[in-house]
């Protein structure tokens, strides 16, 4: 690897023995961020703010269900929109907030949807009805969309290649301890002052956030503006569309998704009822169990490394499937056993997923990553509301029956692809032989 650039600019000098009387400045490259150097470590913790940011307020509403519900005598599935609402606006607008940030700039981009998102979540806790919260919700999805559709670009771009993958687990691990720490945070405050109070907490702690990347993020310097293109964007979504592996994956995120959502949808409606009981600030903890993710997802790339794609794919699932099963006891230890299971699960296949599809892709890949994005959200939106009809409808089995339904797709798929792989594979070894033949003949 040559060595760093020092960031001072070089002279050329001419082969005579004169000197040149204008020097000529050669370009050099601007000096990308790693560890050890400066910014790295702002860098570093304003992203990590950012992330913690998005998932806190994205998923504020989760833990306080049943306490909305109370509030308003709304049922589980009007309630639930105050998640899916947020969820599904920001599926909608992560593939234009992408385009966007090409033309804008990744920091531009981060910043205005932070602002904007913090901002309205501000005024959430003064929402006078369902409607209204579910509506400011919404608005707060799309905002929130420019942060997870630029910050990957954003390190892409400035961050070296060799500290990549740790800075955007630094953003990743923001990400989950937001949604972790959020739904903690408002299940206690919850108990203590009120769903209204709890809201206004995260609000305030999305508030510091913003300000932390604001003052913190480094000035883009290896960002170069596009121009908004929407027949070429239109191209390359269409072509990521037609490949068969990439929907596949896309369809997997979603179902995987679908499962999660359901499930953490719903559990606070099981444990504050009976045989449980459980206080809102104790089913707002449980949620501690996404620190199981954390391993699952580090490890999902040895179980392909060890299994295969779709066999890492085939564990995840069965993983899931098993906790599904253990959560409809009504003893509180299986409960929480299943949830543990159901999360190492979801976390191992959306790892196993959304990595599959950067290596898929070989041209487009922001687009790509994009599109699993929002199948992602989507299913997530999907899960959550259809989880709370499936709750009301029939009881925690019912939603437990709609996640395994999930987890049979993924099942399906998966099958259906190494099905087609190995089909591909057979129709291509006669045309191998075929060649060989040729060869043979002709050196004869």
């Amino acid at each position: 690897m040559p060595p760093a650039s020092t960031g001072a600019s070089t002279l050329t000098v001419a082969a005579s023995p004169q000197p040149s009387p204008v020097a000529a400045p050669a370009t050099t490259a601007p000096e990308r961020l790693e560890p050890g150097r400066p910014g790295y470590r702002r860098m570093s913790f304003a992203l990590f703010a950012a992330g913690v940011a998005t998932f806190a307020l994205l998923y504020s509403t989760q833990a306080l269900l049943p306490a909305v519900s109370a509030s308003f005598g709304a049922t589980a599935g009007q309630a639930s929109w105050t998640v899916s609402a947020a969820t599904g606006a920001l599926a909608l607008c992560v593939l234009p907030m992408s385009a966007l940030s090409e033309r804008f700039g990744r920091r531009q981009m981060m910043t205005a949807s932070l602002a904007v998102a913090v901002t309205v979540g501000l005024f959430v806790p003064f929402a006078p009805s369902l409607g209204w919260l579910i509506a400011l919700r919404a608005v707060q999805g799309a905002a929130l969309a420019g942060l997870p559709a630029s910050a990957m670009a954003y390190l892409a771009e400035e961050v070296r290649p060799k500290a990549l993958v740790a800075a955007i687990g630094l953003f990743v691990a923001g990400n989950s301890i937001g949604g972790m720490s959020g739904r903690i945070l408002t299940g206690w405050i919850a108990q203590l002052w009120g769903w209204r109070a709890a809201l206004g907490a995260v609000g305030l702690l999305a508030v510091a956030c913003a300000v932390v990347f604001h003052f913190m993020i480094p000035r883009a310097r290896n960002f170069t503006p596009g121009t908004l293109n929407p027949k070429a964007l239109a191209k390359t979504v269409g072509g990521h569309l037609a490949d068969p592996l990439l929907r596949r994956l896309y369809a997997i995120g979603a179902l995987f998704m679908t499962v999660f959502g359901a499930v953490y949808t719903v559990i606070g409606y099981r444990l504050v009822e009976a045989p449980f009981n459980l206080p809102q600030g104790v089913v707002g903890s449980i949620f501690l169990v996404y620190l199981v993710g954390t391993v699952s997802s580090a490890a999902a790339g040895k179980l392909v490394a060890r299994l295969g794609r779709p066999g890492a794919l085939y564990l995840a699932v069965s993983t899931t499937a098993a906790g599904l099963l253990l959560s409809l006891a009504d003893q509180l230890a299986a409960v929480l056993l299943g949830l543990v299971l159901i999360t190492a699960g979801f976390f191992a296949g959306h790892a196993v997923a959304s990595s599959s599809v950067s290596r898929t892709a070989t041209k487009g890949r922001a687009q790509a990553s994009a599109l699993y994005q929002s199948a992602y959200y989507l299913g997530s939106s999907a899960g959550g509301t259809l989880g709370a009809v499936a709750f009301h409808a029939g009881g925690w089995a019912g939603t437990v029956s709609l996640g395994l339904l999930a987890v049979l797709g993924v099942v399906s798929i998966t099958l259906y692809g190494t099905r087609a792989a190995r089909a591909e594979r057979r129709r291509q070894v006669p045309v191998v032989s075929v060649q060989h033949r040729g060869m043979a003949s002709v050196q004869n």
